[in-house]
């Protein structure tokens, strides 16, 4: 039997449907593993998890996954979320193979951080995302206009002025925007397109949907594995900033160009997490509080994240974040949502040092005293 009367008998004999089933099943089972929270909100939101990635991975791998024809799309938004998203990031992905090249053209817009990262495989094939490229929006040649073009290839074109580089297993395409202040940044304007053809999407076959429903099955089950896993490895520094691996963050996708530091974080009503830290010279720094699942909570309406911008500082130039689950009166003050428990995210974006944020927890009736 060749590849694709492999393909054709899984489509045909149900094979394909029943492991995506079976793989829904596998996330399901992290929902409700020991070591997951056993609340009625935290399960609720787990098992909203699951849907949304499923949504984001049927639309990855089943609608837009041809490298023949790729589409800049929105995996990770406000609705689908996913390994402590940043609610200043605008993100955007595109399925790419290092046997093609392709051109990346558009306005440079007014957005305070932008990058283009090229990753071998993705999600949906487990084993990580590895970087195999890295352009960033400070390194752009852009023409009076703010226009631009960029060169995708495994091999670097003569006379290009924007190159981003692959490797023939590259997979991947993601592109970071962070807004510090939507609402005076202009995103950049974005369009992608093969280069050399038609830029049609193949025909639908039984491989094509054979492989798609697989790879959004392994999405699902693998995601939902891997953040659960690291959700509870936080939780031996509960309330605490530890720096995070960065080998295993860039493995994960994550910007090379940031440290990370991940932690689990638990409040009784009465309590506050006060974190102290003084920033460093840095393109821009930011913290986040997301649920059990590494989801950023709610942050269209609700203050859980504060950035460079939006911060207010200390005459020294340091800044104290409060999260609370009612206001303590002071500035900078980080809201739970409802939730008493779940993991944070700091980041210090291209800086020159990476100190250590300082944690307590206080009781909620004294913060306002502290010095």
């Amino acid at each position: 039997m060749n590849r694709d009367d492999h393909h054709t008998a899984r489509i045909l004999d149900g094979t394909t449907w029943r492991e995506l089933l079976d793989r829904l099943r596998d996330a399901g089972n992290v929902i409700e593993r020991e070591g997951s929270p056993t609340s009625a909100l935290d399960r609720a939101e787990g098992y909203r998890y699951l849907s949304r990635i499923l949504r984001a991975a049927l639309e990855t791998f089943v609608e837009h996954a041809d490298p023949l024809a790729p589409v800049l799309q929105r995996v990770v938004h406000e609705t689908a979320k996913m390994g402590a998203d940043n609610p200043s990031n605008y993100y955007m992905n595109a399925a790419i193979s290092g046997e093609h090249d392709y051109r990346i053209w558009g306005k440079r817009g007014t957005v305070h951080y932008l990058s283009f990262g090229t990753q071998i495989g993705h999600y949906g094939k487990g084993a990580g995302m590895p970087p195999s490229g890295f352009l960033e929006g400070s390194e752009l040649v852009v023409e009076p206009d703010g226009s631009f073009e960029i060169i995708v290839s495994t091999k670097k074109p003569e006379g290009a002025a924007n190159w981003l580089p692959m490797k023939p297993e590259t997979g991947t395409l993601i592109v970071r925007q962070t807004r510090l202040d939507p609402a005076t940044e202009t995103l950049a304007e974005l369009h992608i397109e093969r280069i050399g053809g038609a830029n049609t999407p193949s025909e639908v076959t039984p491989k094509r949907i054979d492989e798609g429903l697989t790879q959004a099955g392994n999405l699902v089950a693998g995601a939902a594995m891997i953040f659960a896993s690291w959700a509870e490895g936080f939780k031996a520094h509960v309330n605490e900033l530890p720096q995070f691996d960065a080998a295993l963050s860039n493995a994960f996708g994550g910007d090379p160009n940031i440290v990370y530091y991940h932690s689990y974080w638990q409040l009784e009503p009465d309590e506050a997490l006060v974190i102290d830290a003084k920033p460093p010279p840095c393109d821009y720094w930011n913290f986040q509080l997301n649920n059990h699942w590494m989801e950023s909570l709610d942050y269209r309406y609700y203050r859980i994240h504060v950035n460079s911008k939006t911060a207010a500082y200390r005459p020294d130039g340091s800044v104290r974040i409060v999260v609370a689950h009612e206001d303590p009166g002071v500035p900078n003050w980080i809201q739970t949502v409802g939730h008493d428990r779940g993991t944070m995210c700091f980041r210090w974006v291209r800086a020159t040092e990476h100190p250590q944020p300082a944690t307590r927890v206080v009781k909620l009736a004294d913060v306002a005293r502290l010095d």
